[in-house]
């Protein structure tokens, strides 16, 4: 008794259902690879790993890129705003000398303007001590590029007489490489400007 050949259109509905959840399948496992390609290196962005002492892995949090560039910007301000004012007779060259580390030829240019116009002679011959006393800092975000506005209260010491000033200063960060120990934050001030200057009651 011979085989009877089965219906043509039944084989092939069943090469179409075959082949369709074939394809779904793959469909299905390529969208998973790429979330857990995705989820893998987004955990990865987020999260550190220490080696303990005794061999085991530590999972380490770290904070957000945003937070972390917001504490060294403010950090990087308040290190130059103390090399940059900070000074006296005995410690201006070498002050000076790691704050323009710090900035582009914007704060250059305005040492050299200082240094024309006598305030380091000064500084010299009347054995001045300026000293700051607070730095507060502001930064503002824009279209990806961070301005700040400093205010300095300084003093300066005349021996007998002590005067207390309000600096206000503007400028913006670019982000350069870290250079250790000369500039540890891998910031640069630029567009440096001092915008306002006046004298205070003293805070003594």
């Amino acid at each position: 008794m011979k085989t009877p050949y089965k219906n043509i259109y039944s084989v092939l509905k069943l090469n179409r259902f075959i082949v369709l959840a074939v394809v779904l399948c793959s469909m299905l496992c390529s969208v998973f690879a790429i979330w857990m390609a995705i989820s893998t290196r987004n955990k990865a962005l987020n999260s550190a790993f220490a080696i303990n002492t005794d061999g085991s892995i530590i999972p380490l949090k770290l904070v957000t890129q945003k937070e972390n560039f917001q504490v060294e910007a403010l950090a990087h301000l308040e290190l130059f705003h103390t090399y940059f004012y900070n000074i006296d007779a005995n410690s201006f060259k070498k002050n000076l000398e790691k704050a323009l580390w710090l900035g582009n030829s914007s704060v250059d240019n305005l040492y050299r303007q200082k240094k024309a116009e006598g305030v380091y002679n000064r500084l010299l011959q009347y054995s001045l001590v300026q000293k700051v006393l607070t730095i507060d800092s502001q930064l503002e975000e824009k279209e990806g590029s961070y301005g700040f506005k400093t205010t300095v209260i300084f003093e300066i010491n005349r021996g007998s007489i002590v005067d207390t000033y309000e600096l206000v200063t503007t400028g913006k960060l670019l982000i350069v490489d870290r250079h250790f120990p000369h500039n540890p934050h891998g910031l640069l001030i630029a567009d440096y400007f001092e915008n306002s200057l006046r004298k205070v009651p003293s805070q003594n």
